[in-house]
């Protein structure tokens, strides 16, 4: 076995617990130069995203530091960034966590390929996922199309135990020099929009570990029936640290088999919640044009709108629609948005303004915190009713119903449409302060007249969905 450093290749498992390849690493012996590498796949993040995984690489780099590494930043190619530094080092291997994204496996494999081609070992690991989506297969060895048989089939399957972090790790002699965080500006497309959205984000491997230990304290006791109700905390909140690997699925899965070990209510919905992440990236391992094209082929003719200017409105929080609006500004003031409200404002955009679903897909690209690729385009696919697993066409959330089930006392509309309220909260208050100048809202403006008339937006969709099936 050579003795020549190994590079390890950090890109969204930015955590040193429940990380297979550092664990390998340490293991091994060998002194270990961890890289965090701002390529072009990474530079064409959406703003928020690229301004949050800047949070969570600078306290990743800080956590290092702690069992006796520095992070190295580099900016470039990756495969070009990788050879330089095999060069300086004399390093014998490169080593990542597997994506499953089209871009980062394109990317990955011409990594791979001319890395082994050049004689250096290039090896991937699991670790973003519980399950690889090749080993969840149905009885025929395919993939599953439908989630609830890919739940029955996963839900028994053995999860490894998550590896404890290094408390020391061997670090290369000579550490080559990186380039500053600072000077990357990840969160330049932000603008004023960063301070606001700061405040909500709970970045780092303690803090997203503290996040799963409160709601296995209470909430998740009552998840099965607080799930849907935007205006209560009932939810883990963890999407965001799940997305940039700030905690390793594998950890929180076993925190969840504990709590239904313990007879906790909401632990198995809980658990089921965590099996739509797997499955969402399954069907983009399977089926790669699900982020970017209809997952239905049958879809391509129908007659989905393109940007319009009621999409713009459905984008500034400004339908009329109470519920709708609520939901997009609560995404502008925390990054994230929660999952009914989601729905509802997807059901909104691609039912009643008939507009495509890749420019709401898009929108949410640019603007949440907790954007995940897979979860993304499965979402906005089974709303639109194009995708796997997708809602029957005639199945239109109507806003206004969404909210009397949902948020019957006003709590969260109030939370954040200030126009709706003699004394406005800070939260719907910030929203003023989160949003592009140039789009010219303050505080005390009107609200707006509806865009659509809910009963004839949802007949306008139903005929034409109704078509499009004849």
């Amino acid at each position: 076995m050579t003795d020549g450093p190994l590079i390890l290749w950090f890109r969204r498992d930015l955590r040193l617990s429940d990380q297979p390849m550092l664990a390998a690493a340490v293991a091994s012996g060998r002194p270990v130069l961890p890289v965090f590498v701002l390529d072009p796949e990474t530079e064409a993040l959406g703003a928020a995203p690229k301004w949050r995984l800047g949070l969570s690489v600078e306290a990743f780099g800080k956590a290092l530091e702690g069992v006796g590494l520095r992070l190295v930043l580099r900016r470039g190619p990756a495969l070009a960034v990788l050879r330089g530094l095999v060069a300086e080092t004399g390093a014998g291997g490169v080593w990542w966590s597997r994506l499953y994204d089209p871009a980062s496996v394109a990317r990955d494999t011409e990594v791979k390929a001319a890395l082994k081609g050049e004689g250096i070992e290039a090896r991937s690991f699991s670790g973003h996922l519980l399950h690889e989506p090749w080993e969840v297969e149905t009885g025929q060895g395919g993939f599953y199309r439908v989630f609830t048989p890919y739940w029955k089939a996963m839900r028994g399957m053995a999860v490894a135990a998550p590896a404890a972090a290094p408390t020391r790790s061997r670090g290369v002699e000579r550490w080559p020099v990186g380039e500053r965080l600072a000077d990357w500006r990840l969160g330049a497309a932000m603008n004023r929009g960063a301070a606001v959205v700061a405040c909500y984000q709970s970045v780092g491997e303690a803090a997203a570990r503290e996040k799963l230990g409160d709601f296995l304290e209470g909430p998740v006791d009552r998840y099965s029936e607080m799930r849907d109700f935007p205006g209560v905390a009932g939810t883990s909140r963890l999407s965001e640290n799940l997305t940039y690997g700030e905690i390793g699925i594998r950890e929180v899965w076993h925190a969840g088999l504990r709590a239904r070990a313990e007879g906790r209510a909401g632990a198995e919905s809980f658990l089921r919640e965590l099996a739509w992440r797997e499955f969402s990236s399954h069907l983009m391992h399977h089926t790669p044009r699900i982020v970017s094209g209809n997952w239905r082929a049958e879809w391509d003719a129908f007659p989905w709108r393109s940007d319009n200017p009621e999409a713009e409105r459905w984008r500034r929080g400004m339908t009329g629609e109470p519920l709708v609006d609520a939901a997009m500004r609560e995404m502008y003031v925390t990054g994230t948005m929660h999952n009914r409200a989601r729905m509802v404002a997807a059901s909104y955009l691609t039912k009643h303004l008939m507009t495509h679903w890749k420019v709401g897909l898009d929108w949410f690209a640019d603007c949440l915190t907790d954007w995940d690729p897979a979860a993304n385009a499965m979402g906005w696919q089974w709303v639109a009713g194009s995708g796997p697993d997708a809602a029957p066409y005639f199945r239109i959330f109507n806003p206004a119903g969404q909210a009397e089930k949902f948020d019957a006392e006003g709590r969260y509309r109030r939370r954040f449409v200030a126009e709706l309220s003699q004394a406005p909260g800070p939260e719907a208050m910030a929203f003023f302060e989160a949003v592009p100048r140039s789009w010219g809202f303050a505080p005390g403006q009107a609200y707006p007249a509806p865009v659509v008339d809910l009963a004839e937006g949802r007949a306008r969709a139903l005929a034409a969905y109704g078509a499009g099936k004849a």
